[in-house]
């Protein structure tokens, strides 16, 4: 083959990982013995020379991914970031690769700051965007490897996502079609990016049909059960015959007002909510949702980041898939 083989000639010609072959050549992480002494023979045998930077980088590698929780979840967002981060360690494991939680919000990165600056870990990934996202702009800042999981509003930033936007347009539709005019919607902060795709695709909904989307009826930053139990009050003050909830702990919290108030689903109100989680699985009636697999979201941000950290190329968004599930809470 010559003298000038690669690192990625070495691992198609062997059958192995390019990771694999930097391990082996800087003597660090966890490999068999077996192993590296088959990559060093046929290294010798092909007269492989490695380009120093590469070889460089190659020590300098931690084999380790930073993952940034928020640390202002909740306990119903445990489901949600458990499965996530189950997906994310499958694939990074299956890659050669450890996992370092660092938690953070939006007003103190310390945390994030000190695995990067301590230099123990190779890329990042963000478990949730922001509108205004101060990690995010850290990294572009640092020039530091890294992927979010969610959309994010900044450019040349790699995005891993379940399509919300359409997922959301597509259940609204099916609502709208159902003869169901005045859909008020009940959310969380307007800051997580999440929300703001939800809610476009709602509205995009009502305009692909060429209905003006009703006033009034779209509640924002409700972040307590008091607030919840407001909106509910006066979204049935203004006649709506559906309550979508942005998620499903904001959806518990409707259903349970709905229940001490004696009003029926969905004889007297449908409801619907933009993820399917464990909160609502044994509800009666059960709960029209999208339905998203979490691990899936995990793994595909972990493959692209490692694609990345590799030097391969990656798209810069890439968009995962949902179900839309008409329940009995809709009928």
């Amino acid at each position: 083959m010559g003298k000038n083989i690669t690192i990625a000639d070495v691992a198609e010609s062997l059958g192995i990982s390019k990771t694999t072959v930097s391990r082996a050549m800087s003597g660090k992480g966890r490999i068999s013995e077996a192993t590296r002494q088959r990559v060093k023979a046929y290294m010798e045998e092909n007269n492989y020379k490695p380009n120093v930077i590469a070889q460089g980088l190659a020590k300098s590698k931690t084999y380790n991914i930073g993952v940034v929780m928020p640390s202002d979840y909740g306990i119903e967002d445990m489901s949600y970031f458990h499965n996530c981060l189950v997906g994310l360690q499958e694939m990074a494991s299956l890659n050669g690769y450890d996992i370092i939680l660092a938690v953070c919000n939006n007003n103190d990165l310390g945390q994030l700051k000190r695995i990067i600056s301590n230099g123990k870990v190779d890329g990042v990934i963000l478990m949730r965007t922001l509108v205004e996202d101060e990690a995010v702009k850290l990294l572009l800042e640092q020039e530091f490897p890294f992927v979010v999981i969610g959309m994010s509003g900044y450019n040349n930033v790699i995005q891993i996502e379940h399509n919300h936007f359409e997922g959301c347009k597509e259940l609204t539709l099916m609502l709208l079609m159902k003869k169901l005019k005045r859909i008020a919607v009940i959310g969380g902060s307007k800051a997580h990016m999440v929300t703001a795709s939800r809610i476009k695709g709602y509205k995009a909904a009502y305009t692909e049909l060429g209905m003006r989307v009703p006033h009034g009826l779209v509640y924002l930053d409700q972040d307590n059960s008091i607030m919840i139990e407001r909106a509910v009050d006066n979204i049935f003050l203004k006649g709506a015959d559906c309550i979508i909830c942005i998620d499903d702990a904001i959806c518990s919290v409707v259903l349970n007002k709905l229940r001490k108030e004696d009003i029926e689903v969905p004889a007297d109100i449908k409801i619907a909510s933009f993820f399917d989680s464990m909160l609502l699985k044994n509800n009666v009636p059960a709960i029209t949702s999208l339905s998203f697999d979490v691990q899936e979201i995990g793994r595909t941000a972990c493959k692209t980041l490692i694609d990345v950290l590799e030097g391969n190329r990656v798209k810069n968004i890439t968009y995962l898939g949902y179900k839309v599930e008409l329940k009995e809470s809709t009928r």
